[in-house]
C-alpha cells in the first residue's frame, strides 16, 4: 500500500512531480491520509473519518475472479450526490458510439490526413475530441472508436465520464496533466495514458496547445498480449505501468458540471463539490499510464479487437532482406499515426500529427520513394539505425466506418494513391534467380 504524500505543487496546483504505483493488473491501494483504508472489510457500517465507500466495476459482478475487475473508493460524499443529467447545451456533434450508413461511410480507398490545425477560439478536450472512424456499437457493447483532439484550454470546473468504454489517450503535441478519481497523471508524447470505462477525470495543458489521437474500445477491456512464442520476458512488463497514488480536494465547489459521455451523446449534471474527493481506494480497476503495446482480444484466439502498438526508434539488420514493412494486404484494419520524426515506409507525406487508414484487405505499403531508396543500398547494407522517430497503429479485425466531416476535412490527403504510382516494373524475363 502507498500512502506516501503528494509532492509540492507549482501556480496551477498541479504536483511539480509525481510519484507512482505499478503493476499492470495488479490489486493496488493507496490513501492519501494514512488509515483511510478500511480494514479487514470493503464497506464497514462506519469508514475511517467519516468517509463513503463506493464501489466502480469495470466487469460484472459474477465475472470470474481473473477476469473481474473493481476497486473501492473512500470519497467525502458519493458521486451520486448531483443534480439529474441533462442533455448537454450546446450538444457536441462529432461523436460517434454507433457506426451504421445514417452516421458514416464505407470505402475501401487508403486514406491519409494532414495534421489539424490547433483552434484558435478556446477549445477543451471534450470539446476538441471529435469521431474519426469506428465500428460497431457502445450500446452492443462490441466495437471501437478512434478519434482525435485538438485543444488549448484547460478543463475548468468541470469533469468528464466515458459510460461507453475505456480511452487509450495518444498525445502528439503537449503535454496532459490529468486529474482522476484515483490521483493524477503526468502524460507526455511518447507515454500512453488508459483512463477505463467510468471514471471521471479533467485534462490539464501545462504547454498551452495540444493534440493527438484516442482510441475508445466498447465492452471490453485492454490487457497486455499473451507471451507465446517471444518467450517469459518479452513485450511490457507489468511493473512499469504508472498508477496514480490518492489524491483529494475537500471544500465547496458551486455550480461544478460532470460531463458524461453515453450512447456517443453527451449528458451535463451540476453538483456542488469536486469528484477527486477521494481519499483512499484499493482494487484493480484503475487509470494508467505507459509507452508500449496493449490488445483487446476477441473470443477468437489471436484475433483482436483492437491492438496498440509502436514503432520506436530501433536498429535494423536483417541480411538480404528487404527492411521496411513489406507490401500486404490485411485481413485486419489499420490506423496509423505519427507522434514526432519520419516512417521509415513514407518517405514523404506523412507528417507528426497526421493519420493514415488502411481498411481491410485494402492493399499498402512503402511509397516509391522509400522502395527505390531501399533497394538501391542493395544486399550489402549494413545495420541501420531509425531514430527520432514515433510511430503508432491502432489495428482492429472490425471493418471501419468513416465519419463525414473526416471524409471532408480540408485536412485529408487527396494525393495519397500517387505515392505509389510512381513504382515502376523490375521485372527481367530471362534473368538468373536471386542467390544469397
Amino acid at each position: 500500500m502507498d500512502s506516501k504524500p503528494v509532492s509540492k505543487t507549482d501556480s496551477s496546483g498541479f504536483p511539480q512531480d509525481l510519484s507512482y504505483q505499478s503493476g499492470f493488473g495488479n490489486h493496488l491501494a493507496s490513501e492519501a491520509i494514512p488509515g483511510a483504508l478500511p480494514e479487514g472489510q470493503n464497506s464497514p457500517l462506519i469508514c475511517p473519518y467519516g468517509l463513503y465507500a463506493e464501489q466502480i466495476s469495470g466487469t460484472s459482478f459474477t465475472s470470474p475472479r481473473k477476469l473481474n475487475l473493481r476497486s473501492w473508493l473512500y470519497r467525502i460524499k458519493p458521486s451520486v450526490t448531483h443534480e439529474p443529467f441533462k442533455p448537454r447545451a450546446p450538444g457536441h456533434g462529432k461523436l460517434v458510439s454507433e457506426f451504421n450508413q445514417s452516421n458514416s461511410s464505407l470505402t475501401p480507398t487508403q486514406l491519409r490526413w494532414k495534421p489539424a490545425d490547433l483552434p484558435h477560439s478556446p477549445t477543451d478536450f471534450i470539446d476538441g475530441l471529435y469521431t474519426v472512424c469506428g465500428a460497431g456499437s457502445s450500446f452492443l457493447r462490441h466495437g471501437f472508436a478512434i478519434h482525435m483532439y485538438a485543444a488549448n484550454k484547460t478543463m475548468d470546473s468541470c469533469a468528464f465520464c466515458n459510460a461507453d468504454g475505456d480511452f487509450l489517450i495518444v498525445p502528439q503535441e503537449g503535454r496532459l496533466w490529468i486529474t482522476t478519481e484515483c490521483g493524477k497523471l503526468h502524460v507526455s508524447p511518447g507515454e500512453i495514458a488508459v483512463l477505463p470505462q467510468g471514471f471521471r477525470f479533467a485534462v490539464d495543458l501545462p504547454d498551452g496547445p495540444s493534440r493527438g489521437y484516442v482510441a475508445e474500445v466498447f465492452g471490453n477491456h485492454f490487457q497486455l498480449p499473451d507471451l507465446g512464442l517471444i518467450g517469459a520476458n518479452g513485450l511490457a512488463a507489468p511493473r512499469d505501468f504508472l498508477v496514480p497514488i490518492a489524491w483529494f480536494e475537500d471544500g465547496s465547489c458551486p455550480g461544478y458540471t460532470i460531463v458524461q459521455k453515453f450512447g456517443g451523446e453527451l449528458f451535463t449534471a451540476r453538483q456542488d463539490f469536486s469528484p477527486f474527493n477521494v481519499v483512499a481506494w484499493h482494487g484493480n480497476y484503475f487509470p494508467y499510464k505507459y509507452d508500449l503495446v496493449l490488445t483487446v482480444p476477441t473470443e477468437k484466439p489471436g484475433v483482436a479487437l483492437l491492438d496498440f502498438v509502436i514503432f520506436p526508434p530501433r536498429w535494423v539488420v536483417a541480411e538480404h532482406t528487404f527492411r521496411p514493412p513489406y507490401y500486404h494486404r490485411n485481413c485486419m484494419s489499420e490506423f496509423m499515426g505519427l507522434i514526432h520524426g519520419g516512417y521509415e515506409a513514407k518517405a514523404d507525406g506523412f507528417f507528426p500529427g497526421g493519420a493514415s487508414l488502411h481498411s481491410c484487405m485494402s492493399p499498402h505499403g512503402p511509397d516509391t520513394k522509400s522502395y527505390e531508396g531501399t533497394i538501391a543500398r542493395g544486399n550489402e547494407a549494413g545495420p541501420c539505425r531509425i531514430a527520432d522517430t514515433m510511430a503508432f497503429m491502432f489495428e482492429s479485425s472490425l471493418i471501419p466506418r468513416i465519419c463525414p466531416w473526416a471524409l471532408d476535412s480540408p485536412f485529408m490527403d487527396p494525393d495519397y494513391y500517387q505515392c505509389w504510382l510512381g513504382l515502376r516494373s523490375h521485372f527481367k524475363p530471362g534473368s538468373s534467380r536471386h542467390k544469397s
